[in-house]
């Protein structure tokens, strides 16, 4: 361990122990919360080529530029 670990350590267990049982308690309950949340990340899982092709259609013109109707609330497009 590093000093500066050591002393964090050192005077996370001081301040600890002032505390009332309860309050420590709650600490703790902390502390295990953010072991369990830091430990347990899980690889991404692998993706699947081709898993819902056809499942989607994207229309011919989706990349035209839209009328100036739509932009300026005109009408029904």
């Amino acid at each position: 361990m590093t000093s500066q670990v050591v002393d964090t350590t050192s005077e996370l267990i001081a301040k600890l122990q002032t505390l009332a049982p309860e309050h420590q308690q709650q600490v703790l309950d902390f502390v295990e919360f953010l072991a369990q949340k830091y430990t347990q990340t899980q690889p991404p899982e692998k993706r699947i080529p081709d898993l819902n092709k056809g499942e989607i259609w994207m229309s011919d013109d989706f990349n035209d530029p839209l009328p100036d109707e739509f932009w300026l609330g005109e009408g029904e497009i």
